[in-house]
C-alpha cells in the first residue's frame, strides 16, 4: 500500500470567505408611486464600523428601516449571517441579534428611566440574571443615568434621552447595532459624550451600521462608508477615501431638502 502525499498548497481549494454579518442586496422601496430606493447593495462585515451618509432625501433612514424590518421592500434581500431575513418581523430580527436605535430619541416619556432601559431586554426570560448585568453595563457607559433611574424619561435632557435609547438597545445584547441620526438636535459637547458611549459599545465587539448627517461624527465612529444620493449608492469604501471625494463631502454639508422617511 503506497503512502499518500500531501496535496500541494497551490492545488488546494481556496477557503471560502465567511459571509458579511449583514448583506443588503438589490433593495428597492417606494412610498406609494414615489420610488426612493433603487437597487441598493450594502455589506457590513462582522465587527465592522460602517457609516451610511448622503444628501438630504437620499433614503438613508428608509434603508435602515428596511434592514430593521419596519418596512418591507418591493424587491431585494436582507441577509443576516447569510440567512435571508427579508420577511422576518422586527422582533425576530432582534432575537437574532439586530437592534435599531431610531432618531428622535424614541421612548416612553411617562415611564421611568429604568423601565425604558429594561424594555430592551424583552427577548430574555423575565427575571433572567443577564438583565441586571446588562443594565449595569449600560449605566457604566452612561453613568449620568444612574441617579435618574426612577425619573420619568421625559424629564431628561435631549442628550440623556439619547443615552437611554442607546442603553435600551444594549440590554437587547445586539451583535449588530443600527443607529439612525444619533447626533440629531444634540449640542456638540453632548454629542461627544454620546459618541464616546457608542465607541465603547462597538469596541466590545458589536458591529455598527450608522446613519449620520454629521460627517465629523461618522468619521469618528466608522471605518467604512457608503454614500447615497437620490436613492442610489454612489460611493463605498474607507472613510478616508470619502474625504478625498470633495463633490460628495460638499453634498453632505450643503445638501438641501428633507430626509425621505
Amino acid at each position: 500500500m503506497g503512502t499518500s502525499q500531501e496535496e500541494p498548497a497551490s492545488s488546494r481549494a481556496p477557503t471560502a470567505a465567511p459571509p458579511p454579518l449583514l448583506a443588503v442586496e438589490g433593495i428597492e422601496y417606494s412610498y406609494g408611486p414615489l420610488q426612493v430606493l433603487f437597487d441598493v447593495h450594502l455589506d457590513v462585515p462582522t465587527g465592522g464600523r460602517v457609516a451610511l451618509l448622503g444628501t438630504n432625501g437620499a433614503g438613508k433612514s428608509t434603508l435602515l428601516r428596511v434592514v430593521a424590518g419596519l418596512l418591507s421592500p418591493a424587491a431585494g434581500t436582507v441577509r443576516l449571517r447569510g440567512e435571508d431575513i427579508t420577511s422576518l418581523p422586527p422582533e425576530q430580527r432582534v432575537r437574532r441579534g439586530m437592534t435599531l436605535v431610531e432618531g428622535g430619541r424614541a421612548m416612553f416619556p411617562s415611564v421611568s428611566v429604568r423601565d425604558n432601559l429594561c424594555m430592551g431586554a424583552y427577548p430574555l426570560p423575565k427575571g433572567a440574571p443577564e438583565i441586571e448585568q446588562r443594565l449595569e453595563e449600560a449605566l457604566d457607559l452612561f453613568p449620568v443615568l444612574r441617579a435618574k433611574l426612577g425619573q420619568p424619561a421625559g424629564t431628561l435632557s435631549g442628550g440623556e434621552q439619547q443615552m437611554v435609547a442607546l442603553g435600551r438597545a444594549l440590554l437587547a445584547g445586539p451583535d449588530l447595532l443600527l443607529v439612525d441620526e444619533v447626533s440629531l438636535g444634540l449640542a456638540p459637547v453632548v454629542m461627544q459624550e454620546v459618541a464616546a458611549g457608542i465607541d465603547r459599545i462597538v469596541s466590545r465587539g458589536t458591529t455598527l451600521l450608522l446613519v449620520e448627517q454629521s460627517l465629523n461624527v461618522a468619521l469618528a465612529l466608522a471605518e467604512q462608508a457608503y454614500f447615497m444620493e437620490k436613492g442610489e449608492v454612489r460611493f463605498s469604501g474607507p472613510t478616508g477615501e470619502l474625504l478625498e471625494r470633495g463633490d460628495l463631502v460638499r453634498s453632505v454639508f450643503f445638501g438641501a431638502g428633507g430626509e425621505r422617511r
